[in-house]
């Protein structure tokens, strides 16, 4: 039994799954672990809510998750999946088809050249409709200011949070940013 939904929705759904899961990975790393296996951490944008469960993509596991500090690991067996392609070409392949999957709600980045230990973890107390789409365009506003490598949005709990570079940007940054976009800031 079905219940009506449509297999697009499914599709979509699995997509959603996974990259709310998958989260935005702040280093990029490769290495062999076994003869024809690899294991590497990316950074996948437009995530912002950790309330999902993975779903299966072909080939590739999720071999370690930490949403707090939004890192992925993902392994493959090289004879399988990605053989011959560079760490750069493996990124720009995982992008591409991600944004095809998801309508271009999410993608892959390269790795965070910060350090883990550099990054500085804000908190802005926001007010707005808890629907997913506004928590996705509060994220959108954070998430593309340079200087910031992670972020989440849930107007449910009325806040913002990002981990930034504090010599890129600045907290006063991002609130500003959301201000411009009309988002309404609560007073803490």
């Amino acid at each position: 039994m079905n219940y009506g939904i449509t297999k697009t929705f499914q599709r979509n759904h699995r997509v959603w799954l996974w990259c709310c899961v998958a989260c935005a990975c702040v280093f990029l790393t490769s290495q062999k672990i076994h003869a024809d296996e690899t294991r590497m951490a990316v950074r996948i944008t437009g995530l912002f809510s950790p309330d999902r469960a993975i779903s299966t993509w072909p080939g590739i596991t999720l071999s370690k998750l930490d949403f707090d500090r939004a890192e992925a690991i993902f392994t493959w067996d090289n004879t399988k999946v990605f053989s011959k392609l560079q760490p750069a070409q493996i990124v720009a392949r995982l992008d591409d088809t991600l944004r095809s999957d998801s309508s271009h709600t999410f993608g892959v980045k390269p790795a965070s050249t910060t350090p883990g230990e550099q990054l500085v973890k804000i908190d802005i107390p926001v007010v707005g409709l808890d629907c997913k789409a506004c928590c996705l365009a509060a994220y959108e506003i954070v998430a593309r200011i340079d200087g910031v490598e992670q972020a989440t949005a849930s107007f449910k709990d009325g806040r913002i949070t990002a981990r930034i570079d504090s010599k890129r940007t600045s907290k006063s940054a991002l609130e500003a940013a959301l201000k411009e976009r009309g988002v309404t800031l609560r007073n803490p």
